[in-house]
């Protein structure tokens, strides 16, 4: 018998450049004084290489000085790379950020009165202020515009300095919203709008601000002034030419989208929100944070648009991108934590598991309780999420040794401190402080504070009505809501009945026959006919329920995947064309 040889192991062949990259990284202290010589990629090849080894105490001296940084931001080929190493030495304890954001600081004193260096500086501060947004410390990344800023409204009035003036204020605008600093965006934007005309005064009419306009647009979304978001992003994909950059295409299409869903404009959103995907992933890839920002906002529009477990899908694999990319203590991780908690709170609204959910949930408070202030407005919508879902879980509390009550005054906790944050932020007449008292409404109801829970439907619904109109789908929840409570606790069954009527022609006329809230909706007007005997009226919402099963038993069927691996990005202009058509 012939003697069995083991298989060898097989190892990758690795480059002499490879190899000639570890050498010097291991003897990196030796070689520093050289590396003035080599060109940015190979310089960024060895802090890489050093990364990778975990000598981050080393990486973060060389980062932290502002001259060998400002190198690497000119390698932008590398920079999911670069990204991760700087999240590495955050996760370390380095606060690179802050070392450079105080180095940007002096750089700029210095050169006030020193014209030819001023602009450099300036754009050295648009690379490092957009960088530190890009990687999600909004702080620093302020007091780097801002210092830009100044260096740039300090310079004499001219063409030249009121475009860096502008490319600050989009940069600026873009981490203060971010950053929910309402009152210091308010100024930027001011700031960008006074700029804007005086281009336009001194005949400069053609200049193309629609990354600006798309961030005016977040600004106002993010305060849930939808009408004037929706005005700007309609501003900014006029602008829209085929000569501007990917990112800028891509940023405009997305937040156009955004501001069709709230709008309730679905078909225009869709078009939009898909082509920012395809675009993103053709120019991208599938591992790039702006790969990762596209499918949190696709998340969202399918979400509302009654694809459920598609967003979940969606939103897992843009949570999947931020935590490679950004490791695990990252606003940004946060965020796309808050939003599939979210998601998966509504996919298991049904069946009760909310242990994914709570658990996403919990991640999100976890890493902005470490990040943020104690008052901070972000932390408002996190609590609401974690509160709704430690209402349902109270609610089936079998599955937890907590008591209903114990998990109903935590919830009734988080919601009012979201509350007091999102007044505090937005004052009474806000989209989001009214969401606050209907989730209050909705707890009461469960806590069998009947009262006070209609009392916080009534103002929710006020506020709605005010700001989004009489047949806006927040109404119409709220509305519902409304409903359930004097139909299943308050037995005021004919106010009941009318109200859902009109949460049900609401969610007729925006999402068809098939919606997945008609299915509460008809289950309460089942319940109220049965009490007051109203046999007919009962047998008729029965068979609506049983046609209701049926055509959403077709819709969820029928659903396409949530990303078309094979369709490319249309011409820009055939998208502005199809959009402005509809």
């Amino acid at each position: 018998m012939a003697e069995r040889v083991a298989p060898s192991r097989v190892f990758p062949t690795k480059s002499l450049y490879e190899l000639s990259v570890i050498a010097v990284a291991d003897k990196f202290i030796t070689f520093k004084k050289h590396l003035f010589y080599l060109p940015e990629k190979v310089v960024f090849d060895l802090y890489y290489q050093l990364c990778k080894e975990k000598r981050l105490c080393l990486i973060g001296m060389e980062f932290s000085d502002l001259k060998t940084f400002s190198l690497m931001l000119k390698v932008t080929n590398r920079r999911i790379h670069l990204l991760q190493i700087f999240q590495a030495l955050m996760d370390h304890g380095m606060r690179v950020c802050n070392e450079l954001a105080i180095c940007y600081d002096v750089c700029c004193l210095g050169v006030r009165e020193n014209k030819n260096a001023r602009e450099k500086i300036i754009n050295l501060g648009l690379k490092l202020g957009g960088f530190l947004s890009e990687a999600g410390w909004y702080v620093e990344s302020e007091r780097v515009l801002l210092a830009c800023k100044e260096l740039c409204v300090s310079e004499e009035e001219n063409l030249q300095n009121w475009c860096l003036t502008l490319d600050c204020c989009h940069k600026l605008l873009h981490a203060q919203a971010a950053y929910c600093a309402f009152r210091a965006a308010a100024e930027t934007y001011q700031l960008a709008v006074r700029t804007v005309d005086k281009l336009k005064n001194a005949g400069h009419s053609n200049a193309n601000h629609a990354a600006l306009y798309a961030e005016f647009s977040v600004l106002f979304y993010i305060r849930s002034e939808y009408d004037r978001a929706y005005m700007w992003s309609i501003e900014a994909l006029k602008q829209l030419k085929p000569s501007l950059s990917a990112r800028i295409k891509i940023d405009v299409l997305r937040q156009a989208a955004m501001s069709c869903v709230v709008k309730r404009e679905f078909q225009k959103a869709g078009l939009l929100i898909k082509q920012a995907v395809y675009l993103a992933r053709e120019v991208f890839e599938t591992d790039h944070p702006i790969y990762s920002d596209v499918l949190l906002d696709y998340g969202f529009y399918l979400l509302n648009y009654d694809s459920i477990n598609n967003s979940v899908q969606v939103y897992k694999f843009a949570l999947e991108i931020r935590e490679a990319i950004f490791g695990k203590m990252n606003l940004l991780v946060a965020i796309a934590h808050e939003e599939l908690a979210y998601a998966l709170y509504v996919h298991e609204y049904s069946s009760g598991k909310f242990e994914q959910a709570s658990y996403h949930a919990g991640k999100a408070i976890e890493i902005m309780d470490k990040l943020l202030p104690v008052e901070h407005i972000m932390l408002a919508s996190t609590k609401r999420v974690k509160a709704l879902i430690l209402e349902e879980i109270a609610l089936d509390n079998e599955r937890t040794p907590l008591s209903e009550q114990d998990l109903l005054l935590k919830s009734e906790g988080l919601h009012l401190s979201a509350l007091q944050l999102a007044r505090t932020a937005f004052g009474e007449k806000n989209v989001q402080t009214a969401k606050h008292y209907g989730n209050l409404g909705r707890l009461y109801q469960s806590m069998r504070k009947f009262s006070e829970a209609e009392n916080m439907h009534l103002k929710a619904i006020s506020i709605k009505e005010e700001l989004l109109g009489l047949e806006d789908y927040e109404v119409g929840l709220s509305i519902g809501h409304l409903a359930s409570l004097y139909n299943f606790h308050m037995h005021r069954y004919r106010d009941a009945e009318k109200l859902y009527f009109r949460s049900i022609a609401i969610s007729l006329k925006l999402f068809g026959q098939s919606y997945s809230g008609l299915e509460y909706d008809y289950r309460g007007l089942m319940h109220l006919y049965m009490k007051m005997d109203e046999q007919d009226k009962f047998y008729e919402y029965t068979n609506a329920l049983a046609e209701w099963r049926e055509l959403r038993d077709k819709h969820v069927e029928s659903e396409d995947p949530p990303i078309d691996l094979h369709t490319r990005p249309q011409p820009i202009e055939d998208v502005t064309s199809a959009f402005f058509a509809m």
